[in-house]
């Protein structure tokens, strides 16, 4: 019998395990393919508190596994295939076994929409990114595009006129789904230009982007743009097949909690880019964690007597 079990072993997982290990639960940890998540794909990281220079993401990751099992936390990289969540003890399903547990801490995370290009997955983190408020900083006085045209783009537009000398916000129709106020600046912003009707082909480069090629679809003219850095901002898909009607979720699948990071049943928690919210950040992951894993061994502590 486990106090918490996490399935996911990113940033939200990785913290929620330290800080269980640290408060003497029996914990165990899921991960299916290797510690970090998403971070292990992010090319350098500086806007984490403390590390001054920056750090690439699968060192960062490394560095967030090793403090965790520094405390003895144990990860076994196996997939969950199942999870019952009614009742007092909630069980954990692989092909291997059934674990038992009081808690469960979901940290299975999301990954944001591709546009399915070649050399889209070759080039993410040199010079594709699905972040700008991550990576927009290293393009300084250069130019960039962005994908899309709901709130996510027209934010990372702005954001990113703040940086780079350009901005192409490319867009498949000839009005934008994002709210008013946002549309308003990003029109008026100077160094942003609007590709309407338009749809990305392909990326080209040898080793890292150096443009694309776009199609106008009114006039069906294709034509290419020189460029340094590539946001792709069409969403994010949660990963929640796990959970799929078994919890209660945002219209877009993202599982609702409550600020304790507790979802729709008692003694399950969501943690991380899992859950609903607005901003997806590693700090923000990692502050999930921490309040996920606080949360459950407050609930132990309620609901099980010694």
């Amino acid at each position: 019998m486990y106090d918490i079990i996490i399935i996911g072993g990113g940033i939200a997982g990785l913290t929620a395990g330290m800080y269980a290990m640290r408060a003497g639960m029996k914990t165990l940890m899921f991960e299916k393919l290797f510690a970090g998540g998403q971070i292990t794909t992010t090319y350098a990281i500086e806007n984490y508190p403390g590390f001054v220079d920056p750090i690439d993401g699968p060192e960062f990751a490394m560095l967030l596994e090793k403090h965790a099992r520094k405390f003895g936390l144990e990860i076994l990289y196996e997939e969950v295939k199942n999870i019952e969540v009614e009742g007092e003890i909630k069980k954990v399903i692989t092909d291997n076994k059934e674990y038992e547990t009081r808690t469960i801490i979901l940290a299975m995370g999301a990954n944001p929409k591709t546009l399915g290009l070649d050399k889209e997955e070759k080039f993410r983190g040199r010079g594709v990114s699905y972040c700008a408020t991550c990576d927009g900083t290293f393009y300084k006085d250069r130019v960039t595009a962005v994908v899309g045209g709901g709130d996510t783009a027209l934010e990372d537009a702005f954001f990113l006129g703040q940086y780079a000398s350009k901005v192409y916000l490319i867009h498949r129709r000839d009005e934008f789904r994002g709210s008013k106020i946002l549309q308003d600046r990003v029109l008026g912003h100077e160094k942003v230009e609007v590709l309407w009707d338009t749809v990305v082909e392909s990326i080209t480069g040898e080793e890292e982007v150096e443009g694309i090629t776009v199609r106008n679809l009114k006039e069906d003219r294709v034509y290419s743009l020189p460029l340094d850095g590539f946001f792709v901002a069409i969403g994010n898909r949660p990963n929640n097949s796990l959970v799929d009607g078994k919890l209660d979720m945002s219209p877009d699948g993202f599982i609702l909690t409550d600020d304790t990071m507790e979802t729709s049943v008692p003694g399950i928690f969501a943690v991380g880019d899992l859950r609903h919210k607005t901003v997806l950040q590693i700090v923000t992951a990692a502050s999930d964690g921490a309040v996920g894993t606080l949360s459950a061994q407050r609930y132990i502590m309620e609901n099980f007597e010694e």
